[in-house]
């Protein structure tokens, strides 16, 4: 994940989940290590469109569903899988028997989150840092995969075992299943 996409996914988790809207370059350059410029650059493309407004040493959100567009069409999630396989299980026991170190994406995310699913879903999405664990607990098997495994940055640890609705979102809106328009859909209630 490109270093813009780690401060995005902050910025809209601070926006989305605890309803803060002002932020300083300053306090996102020394939560995640980055250079100021980084940061500035990454607010580059979110202010050309209107997502946020930058104002002296802060900047504000002016639309959560612009930032989020932002980042949806420019994320690659094919590119962030590390691992996939075919299990020949139902998703619920897939999900039961992962380690505790995953962190939960897309369908099973939105599932576990709001302890609802919007319609039946056949493939599993998890984020992972150490692939040993999962790889022991689910082999390699040929045929069409329904576990994938996409890579975790370090700062995505932070916010538990299932991804923050912002990265949630936009796993969705990278997926082509049938279903995964009406969870983006479902999703898009819950957030606006």
């Amino acid at each position: 994940m490109f270093k813009k996409e780690i401060i995005w996914r902050e910025i809209l988790f601070q926006a989305i989940e605890k309803k803060k809207n002002k932020f300083t370059q300053k306090e996102l350059s020394a939560k995640f290590k980055f250079s100021l410029s980084t940061v500035f650059n990454s607010l580059k493309v979110p202010r050309q469109v209107g997502a946020v407004e930058v104002r002296g040493r802060f900047f504000t959100i002016l639309s959560i569903e612009k930032l989020l567009a932002v980042w949806a069409t420019q994320r690659n999630l094919k590119k962030e899988i590390i691992y996939k396989t075919r299990l020949n299980l139902p998703v619920l026991k897939i999900e039961g028997e992962m380690p505790d170190s995953v962190i939960y994406t897309a369908y099973s995310a939105y599932r576990l989150k709001f302890k609802q699913a919007i319609a039946d879903y056949d493939k599993v999405y998890i984020y992972a840092e150490d692939l040993s664990e999962v790889k022991k607990r689910f082999p390699f098997k040929k045929g069409q995969e329904n576990l994938f495994v996409l890579k975790a940055d370090k700062s995505l640890l932070e916010y538990g075992k299932i991804a923050p609705l912002g990265q949630i979102y936009v796993d969705l809106w990278n997926l082509n299943e049938w279903y995964a328009h009406d969870y983006l859909e479902a999703l898009k209630n819950k957030i606006f």
